[in-house]
């Protein structure tokens, strides 16, 4: 049940584990379940925002966070994703919670391709809801887990940078990353062919 109660007995908090990261854009916060799910992912200078978006997904149950190693293959996989190998992250196990409304969101942008951008109004269209351009604005601002689930590849209608929870800057050096990897990438595939 939503309050964290089944048969009238309150159910503990969620046990998740927390670890601090390096990465080319500051610290990362990686937050994981028992299973290593990746839970939340946010830069350290947003660790309130993170920390409220946790309370929300987990409501009056709550959460415990540890500090812990995050798993080595979620690690392995973000330092691939920065030297360059941009599908490493596509393999990253999630557990967003949310709404199904936001988890469609959420979903559906795990499949925007890495060098490319969607405006709000094709990720509307892309989840079968086109004239629900405000609510996919608001899910991609509540998405718990930055980069994996790529919401940095969201721009506006006319192709202008908007709101990024990790400041625009963040942004558009992922959207700049991602581009000239992903051409890296097809450059190497053409000379093979």
């Amino acid at each position: 049940m939503a309050d964290g109660r089944l048969g009238g007995v309150k159910r503990p908090p969620v046990d998740l584990a927390i670890d601090r990261v390096p990465s080319p854009l500051g610290a990362l916060l990686l937050v994981w379940d028992g299973d290593a799910r990746l839970r939340s992912l946010d830069f350290a200078d947003f660790e309130p925002r993170m920390r409220r978006l946790l309370g929300q997904r987990h409501g009056e149950r709550g959460f415990r966070l540890t500090e812990g190693r995050a798993p080595a293959d979620i690690v392995g996989r973000l330092d691939a994703f920065f030297s360059g190998e941009l599908a490493a992250i596509d393999g990253i196990a999630v557990a967003t919670g949310g709404t199904e409304f936001r988890r469609a969101v959420w979903t559906a942008l795990r499949t925007v391709p890495a060098g490319a951008t969607i405006s709000y109004g094709g990720l509307a269209s892309a989840i079968g809801r086109p004239r629900a351009c405000r609510a996919v604005g608001a899910a991609n601002g509540a998405n718990p887990i930055a980069i994996v689930v790529p919401c940095h590849r969201v721009v506006g209608s006319d192709d202008s940078l908007t709101g990024y929870g990790g400041g625009l800057e963040r942004k558009r050096w992922l959207l700049a990353h991602e581009r000239e990897h992903a051409s890296a990438s097809l450059a190497a595939i053409s000379e093979r062919s």
